[in-house]
């Protein structure tokens, strides 16, 4: 089922209705396609005195300092990394205050900054946490489709933000908005091919017989992977379409089975990409959940998880330089009415991200995680239509998602050039009004 009430909003007819009403409206987002050019105009580069990432950007990217009135810009981009107590955040009032007004729809915007933590005194710390309070409030009043987002760059990171600011800057960030990224130190290596960087890699996408699943593999294909496709036996033929949509690999294999994991190690030679995205539901609320509900729901969802990444960690079956990506949920941030169990293992994917980062690290390996809001499938389909239509309403973009923006997001933290980002957890969702 589409979304009848976007369709009409962005018709002729729909626009004066939308706007005379003061209704929801959802604007026509930007989605990449394959050769589409990086932003839909010129990027506007401005900086904090003594940033030291506003040469860098200059270099990767074709931008321009000088603010013209006149033009309307693809993207802004702002290096707040020289900003050190309170007082020097009137730097960014003085750049966007009179550049909002510029940013074409479907705009980006992108400010960076260093983490918290890292700063040299309190006073720094406090003027960079500050920075989160912007992005997300920009997300909310730009409006037409326009996202923002806050990239803290460790001291050492500067030359690996190449890959995350293509995500952002790009359309395949289209439903991501609001969030805060962190990109640490070290080098990353860029891809021979900015529009295949996956190639010659091989990408493990488990639930990939519909939905979301799907979408990943497909993407992860067109980006160059060679995919294998796992479901289990009872979706084979679905499975059997999108392997062969792909050009890849089917495994038909049940993940709560005791030998699941060796059985799975036993179909492979190396993995360099693992997504996680096989998940249930259950639903009812704790008082009415049998414990069948609960346990099934956190096997596979969180449980299966771990057991697979504990056996091919030991067997040396994810390459150096491997990518584990999970699919947790905004309903394991803010919670669910019903979903205590499916809330409690999408809480508990988030905590194995950020408890196996530092661990994963001196292999090599990332660990990172999307938690999609709304997104159209087949399941939100079936959804009671006013709780669906609060789920595409309630965000900044007034309307779903689609499962290719989960998809290219993953493919961002799947990429050779994300080899920094690790430990991060990032809400497809537009900017839901749900949770933090």
């Amino acid at each position: 089922m589409g979304d009848r009430y976007a369709s009409f909003a962005n018709s002729g007819v729909g626009r004066g209705v939308v706007k005379r009403l003061g209704l929801p409206d959802p604007p026509r987002l930007r989605r990449y396609q394959v050769g589409d050019p990086l932003t839909n105009g010129p990027v506007l580069l401005g900086a904090a005195t003594g940033g030291r990432l506003a040469d860098v950007i200059g270099k990767l990217f074709d931008t321009t300092t000088a603010f013209d009135e006149q033009t309307r810009y693809g993207a802004l981009v702002f290096d707040a990394t020289g900003i050190t107590d309170s007082t020097g955040l009137r730097a960014l009032y003085d750049y966007f205050h009179p550049a909002a007004r510029s940013l074409r729809s479907s705009g980006r915007v992108v400010v960076l900054g260093t983490p918290p933590a890292s700063a040299a005194t309190p006073r720094e710390a406090t003027a960079q946490r500050a920075l989160e309070g912007l992005t997300r409030s920009i997300g909310k009043e730009f409006g037409r489709g326009i996202t923002s987002q806050l990239v803290y760059v460790e001291s050492g990171g500067e030359q690996a933000i190449e890959s995350t600011l293509r995500f952002l800057l790009s359309g395949r960030s289209a439903y991501v908005s609001g969030q805060v990224i962190h990109v640490g130190a070290g080098s990353a290596p860029a891809p021979a091919d900015w529009d295949r960087p996956l190639a010659g890699k091989t990408a493990l996408v488990t639930g990939a017989a519909r939905g979301i699943g799907a979408a990943i593999a497909r993407v992860l294909a067109r980006d160059g992977a060679e995919v294998i496709a796992l479901d289990v036996p009872g979706a084979g033929d679905a499975l059997a379409g999108v392997a062969n949509d792909v050009r890849g690999r089917a495994i038909q294999l049940d993940l709560t089975a005791p030998d699941a994991p060796s059985r799975l190690a036993g179909h492979l030679t190396g993995l360099d990409i693992l997504v996680h995205n096989a998940g249930i539901t259950r639903d009812k609320t704790i008082a009415r959940m049998d414990e069948s509900r609960w346990d099934s729901v956190l096997d596979v969802n969180l449980s299966s998880q771990e057991r697979i990444n504990d056996l091919l960690l030991s067997e040396n079956l994810i390459n150096s330089g491997g990518r584990l990506i999970g699919v947790a949920s905004i309903a394991g941030i803010a919670g669910n009415r019903g979903q205590t169990n499916y809330a409690t293992s999408k809480a508990g994917v988030i905590g194995l991200v950020r408890s196996m980062a530092p661990v994963l690290a001196p292999r090599h390996i990332t660990i990172n995680a999307v938690a999609p809001g709304f997104i159209e499938t087949a399941m939100t389909a079936k959804m009671p239509l006013f709780l669906r239509e609060a789920g595409r309403r309630m965000n900044s973009m007034s309307q779903g998602g689609l499962p290719i923006d989960v998809a290219e997001t993953i493919s961002w933290y799947a990429s050779p050039g994300s080899a920094t980002v690790t430990g991060n957890v990032v809400r497809v969702c537009g900017q839901s009004l749900l949770g933090a």
